[in-house]
């Protein structure tokens, strides 16, 4: 059994075709959790979730979809919230189909060019993030981290606010060192693992990180549409090439990739809570 624990099927780029990628997910034995990046997004995610029993769905508001009026971010301006409107993802939450907040987190990859606007960015990004891991405390809910270029930032913001840090959560595509992976996994979480490993990235060991790694602390993920993998053969990635990320994981850390799926799924489960 497969479980993408990170896929965006609610995203614009499955608007042609989703029912055929649905299929080829459900035949192939895969659970996934859809996860939201706006509230409209959100909204998608559940909608699909409560039509299909082996699809779940996070809701949330990914840091670049935050108007701050500080950036120019090529999104389209309904994508784009100025506020985060706590009681109207709360009641999306009320569904059993919802398992997570997410993706949340910071993220530095635009920012602006003047230092007084930068720490303003960073601010508004962190009071956006503080918002929704109140919103993850009210509904009892693990967490989907985005962080990129941010790390060390995400870290200390945790450390600092313990009273908002969530027990149970995930640091999606994890793309950091070593000593990041270690302040993660010291706190409990897991980390999630997709096509972003077959990269090259300067200052970043992937196999080294896998190696390292316990085999019951990863989720393995797609963020499909985005991160094809090598072997795919298509520019848009979909959950059923979730297996190529697997095969690799196995071979990097020498196991026998059913193991690695079994224990992965279990993995998924227990943070997610799901049967």
């Amino acid at each position: 059994m497969l479980f993408d624990t990170h896929a965006h099927l609610n995203a614009p780029a499955f608007g042609k075709d989703l029912e055929e990628v649905i299929g080829r997910t459900e035949k192939g034995g895969i659970l996934l959790i859809n996860v939201g990046y706006n509230f409209s997004s959100s909204e998608r995610a559940l909608e699909i979730g409560r039509k299909h029993p082996g699809f779940f769905s996070a809701v949330g508001l990914h840091p670049n979809n935050l108007d701050t009026g500080l950036l120019k971010i090529k999104k389209k301006e309904e994508d784009m919230e100025r506020d985060f409107d706590f009681k109207k993802y709360e009641k999306l939450c009320l569904s059993d189909k919802v398992v997570a907040i997410g993706e949340i987190g910071l993220d530095y990859y635009w920012k602006p060019k003047t230092a007084q606007k930068k720490e303003l960015f960073k601010q508004k990004q962190k009071e956006l993030l503080s918002q929704q891991l109140a919103l993850a405390k009210e509904t009892d809910l693990p967490v989907i981290f985005h962080c990129r270029m941010a790390h060390r930032d995400l870290l200390e913001f945790l450390r600092q606010n313990r009273e908002l840090r969530p027990e149970k959560a995930v640091a999606h595509g994890f793309v950091g060192n070593a000593a990041e992976m270690k302040d993660y996994l010291d706190m409990g979480y897991y980390l999630g693992l997709n096509g972003i490993i077959f990269k090259k990235i300067e200052g970043i060991d992937f196999e080294k990180n896998i190696r390292q790694i316990p085999l019951d602390r990863i989720l393995l993920e797609t963020d499909c549409p985005f991160l094809s993998p090598p072997g795919a053969g298509q520019l848009r990635n979909e959950p059923v090439f979730l297996n190529l990320v697997a095969e690799r994981i196995a071979e990097i850390k020498k196991v026998d990739c059913q193991n690695l799926l079994q224990q992965t799924c279990k993995n998924a489960r227990k943070l997610f809570d799901i049967p």
